[in-house]
């Protein structure tokens, strides 16, 4: 699919029937802001005569965008302490992101990167490449080099595989992940060509962004099929979304899905606090009680890990429900007893039926 093909300015959402034309003055507003891409793959999923329908959601432009939060900011993850380099975050002793691209096939409008992809210098130069790969080689602690951005899949398999031959001389990098939305936005993107080039010396990995099942499409399964016939592990993150996924029924479909096209689902994120995206909060009691939900109807291996990012750059955090707590009668229940040393703890455990068992250690 060409970019010829993409949804990218105001009008055309109008001429597509996704928006009223007596919104276009203020979603011009928000798209001067907030880059606007929807590809041709994410349009045929839209019903424009639905207004909730939750794949507009996800990526046609709100006026609300323009109204941030208090508790809203630019970076909420904290990347920018963490920023080395042009394009190099190293948070984490073993891993670091590269970010060869700030520019994506689709923009969602909840991106915790919002305020960087898609606008000023967009790709990182030959020099600035070579730069962010000596850092890796300086150091061998680094383990994993993750290759996110922007959607590094926008890249050309030429400019990809000029990467992959750079990091591939680093003996000590024995992990490459990308992270991508462009096999379910943008399917023929992936061709068998792109997947057997990612086999590499180090571990590939490739972990996709989707959020409703809607999303996975004919098409994308058959992207990830290449991938993973190439032998490129395939992993998912979600990102917990109000009017898009937060429904138990709904990531039932989508973890199930996911799990019959071999990919594993690893993170169901909470939404990061990033500035005009207050519309897709979600309580985190209301996130665990998901995961609460599913934990008796949905097999182990499709169960993601319910994660919260730290505001400021703390880490990454898992904050799913608790199934054990201390016995009311155990005194070490109690921090202001001490209970006798060496006594076993005694536990409550809940079971996936909501029944209470004892236990002790």
């Amino acid at each position: 699919m060409s970019r010829r093909d993409d949804l990218r300015r105001p009008e055309e959402l109008v001429a597509a029937g996704l928006i009223d034309p007596t919104r276009l003055t203020e979603i011009a507003r928000v798209a001067e802001r907030f880059a606007l891409a929807i590809t041709a793959p994410v349009l045929d999923l839209i019903d424009p005569d639905d207004p909730n329908d939750p794949i507009a959601r996800q990526f046609v432009p709100s006026e609300e965008e323009l109204a941030a939060a208090t508790d809203e900011v630019a970076d909420p993850i904290g990347d920018g302490p963490y920023t080395v380099m042009p394009g190099l975050t190293h948070r984490y002793p073993d891993r670091v992101l590269l970010k060869p691209t700030h520019l994506c096939r689709v923009y969602c409008r909840f991106c915790f990167r919002r305020e960087t992809v898609g606008h000023g210098e967009t790709t990182l130069s030959e020099a600035e490449i070579d730069a962010a790969i000596a850092h890796v080689a300086a150091r061998p602690e680094i383990f994993e080099v993750i290759l996110t951005g922007g959607d590094p899949l926008v890249l050309s398999d030429r400019r990809l595989a000029a990467i992959l031959d750079r990091l591939e001389a680093v003996p000590h990098v024995e992990v490459v992940r990308f992270h991508s939305r462009v096999p379910v936005v943008d399917p023929e993107r992936i061709t068998p060509e792109t997947a057997r080039s990612m086999r590499r010396r180090f571990a590939t990995w490739m972990v996709i962004h989707v959020d409703h099942p809607r999303e996975l499409t004919p098409g994308a399964a058959a992207a990830i099929g290449r991938l993973v016939d190439a032998g490129v592990p395939v992993l998912a993150q979600t990102t917990l979304l109000a009017g898009v996924n937060d429904d138990a029924a709904v990531l039932e479909a989508l973890f199930r899905r996911l799990v019959a096209l071999r990919v594993k689902p690893y993170y169901l994120h909470h939404l990061d606090r990033a500035e005009g995206t207050a519309r897709f909060r979600t309580p985190v009691a209301a996130g665990q009680a998901l995961m609460h939900a599913l934990r008796g109807r949905l097999t182990g291996i499709a169960q993601p890990t319910y994660v919260l990012d730290i505001p400021g750059g703390a880490g990454k955090v898992p904050i799913g429900p608790t199934w054990i707590v201390p016995e009311p009668a155990d005194p070490a229940a109690d921090p202001a007893v001490a209970a006798p040393e060496g006594a076993p703890r005694r536990w409550c455990v809940e079971d996936p039926a909501g029944r209470h068992h004892d236990y002790e250690d």
